[in-house]
């Protein structure tokens, strides 16, 4: 079966005006230029340290990023219906998570199963009850979109834990302006460099009420033998805020304080890239040498504000995902401007065997997997690989969700012999507190593999810089 996929550059032979003047650019392109760009900028990849890691493989974990150099360009017209769309759905999913953290209206009123929410793993019942500093539960929201025609947007996943990926969107930007500064003579392209300051600004916004002046804010890290640690750091240096491990921390009376030259200081708000497990031994697992003993009952005395707050998983499980839509119309009272794609539940005894009958056509994933793994792509898939991923399913249902195979866009990409299309996605990052803010752009991936569905990096796919076209 023959797939037609939306190419967000040409209509039939027509360059679309997002992209006008991009065409020529690349035709005219020579070859030893094309090369040697793209060597200057995996050079100053290299130089500033920007790698990912892949665990469970032999050698250093440690991986420069593919970079492409060609741009993905979105219209204001396009932009303004994706911001309003993203911040509605971050709005609603922190309405959810002080609601199930609370009185529970939405369990109540038989529109999300209670199973889903207080049966799953990501759900924290030390956080029952708490209302954090602004209602906000998730303080940056990762929302990952597909596109599959020129209206067409659909929500992918959301992530309100600890999304990753946004230092690649800035370095993206920086790099293409020094390698290409008369592109952006020529386009008007709406800036993204603000992003540190807005995010400095949000979580100084939802400091803890027991806060005493300016509020210090720190980025708690689990040091740098984690994945993203490189962003750790360039976030911290960007916001100019200390970055710290769990034992430069401590806990006396009703406050955290932060080891320093100085002698201690108090700290009021912690950007935390630990997951919740491994935030308080005293609290969650006591063998973890990564958090803070005693720091959960210095957050629930108002002593500090922890952002991501812990437990705001239960909001990005992927079973919880499918109610979303209904989250918007429940809190907000308005229609959702993005939509889902459509999904299957295995958990559903129906939508299980629909499943299992049609394997070969959908996308399986993990209810709890990330990162592009235990999922199955089924029109990739051999018959072997379908047989032994429906013995999965059939094992434990409640595991997994299923979804048709979209047909993602396509984006011209630099490969080898030229230019041709690979699919892509997009990733804006969506800061709440006392504002609810986005920066207009974010984290495009693309499968750099030809025909492949798959744009997580640590499944071969790269990034891109992405452009919003100003006014």
């Amino acid at each position: 079966m023959t797939i037609n996929y939306f190419n967000e550059m040409f209509d039939g032979e027509t360059v679309r005006d997002p992209y006008h003047g991009l065409d020529a650019w690349s035709r005219n392109m020579p070859e030893e230029l094309r090369t040697l760009k793209q060597s200057e900028a995996e050079a100053l990849f290299r130089r500033i340290g920007i790698t990912f890691a892949v665990y469970g493989e032999g050698g250093s974990p440690d991986r420069l990023i593919p970079f492409d150099m060609f741009p993905r360009v979105f219209s204001a017209e396009e932009w303004r219906k994706l911001d309003r769309g993203i911040k509605q759905r971050a709005r609603a999913l922190n309405a959810f998570l002080v609601d199930v953290y609370g009185r529970g209206e939405i369990v109540k009123a038989g529109r999300v199963p209670a199973r889903l929410v207080y049966g799953n793993d990501a759900f924290e019942t030390a956080v029952c009850g708490i209302v954090p500093p602004m209602g906000v539960y998730s303080h940056i929201v990762g929302i990952d979109l597909v596109r599959t025609g020129p209206e067409e947007f659909f929500v992918l996943e959301d992530n309100c834990r600890t999304p990753s990926g946004v230092s690649y969107m800035l370095e993206n930007r920086e790099i293409m302006m020094r390698m290409f500064p008369g592109l952006f003579q020529e386009k008007r392209i709406a800036p993204v460099e603000a992003y540190p300051a807005i995010l400095k600004r949000t979580l100084a916004s939802v400091a803890p009420r027991k806060c005493e002046g300016d509020p210090r804010v720190v980025i708690l890290t689990p040091g740098h033998f984690n994945s993203a640690y490189y962003e750790h750091s360039f976030l911290a240096d960007q916001m100019g805020v200390e970055l710290v491990e769990g034992q430069d921390l401590f806990v006396e009376g009703d406050f955290c304080w932060m080891r320093t030259t100085e002698g201690p200081k108090r700290v009021d708000v912690i950007y935390r890239r630990i997951d919740d497990h491994f935030l308080d031994p005293l609290c969650f697992r006591p063998d973890s040498m990564l958090g803070v003993p005693g720091l959960m009952n210095v957050y629930r005395s108002g002593g500090v504000n922890i952002c991501s707050a812990p437990g705001a998983g239960v909001a990005d499980d992927k079973a919880i995902y499918t109610f979303v839509p209904d989250m918007v119309r429940f809190y907000l009272g308005e229609e959702p401007i993005l939509q889902n794609v459509p999904t299957w539940q295995c958990a559903k005894p129906d939508e299980c065997k629909y499943v299992l009958e049609n394997l070969s056509e959908l996308v399986v994933k993990e209810v709890h997997g990330s990162g592009g793994y235990g999922m199955l792509v089924g029109p990739r898939a051999t018959r072997e690989q379908i047989s032994a991923f429906a013995a999965k399913i059939e094992e434990d249902p409640d595991n997994y969700i299923a979804q048709p195979t979209l047909a993602l866009s396509t984006c011209p990409t630099f490969v080898e012999n030229g230019v041709a299309p690979r699919h892509v996605d997009l990733r804006p990052y969506c800061l709440v507190g006392e504002r609810v803010e986005l920066v207009p752009g974010g984290l495009t991936r693309v499968a750099l593999k030809e025909g492949s569905l798959v744009v997580n990096s640590s499944q071969g796919g790269g990034v891109k810089d992405t452009w919003v076209l100003a006014e």
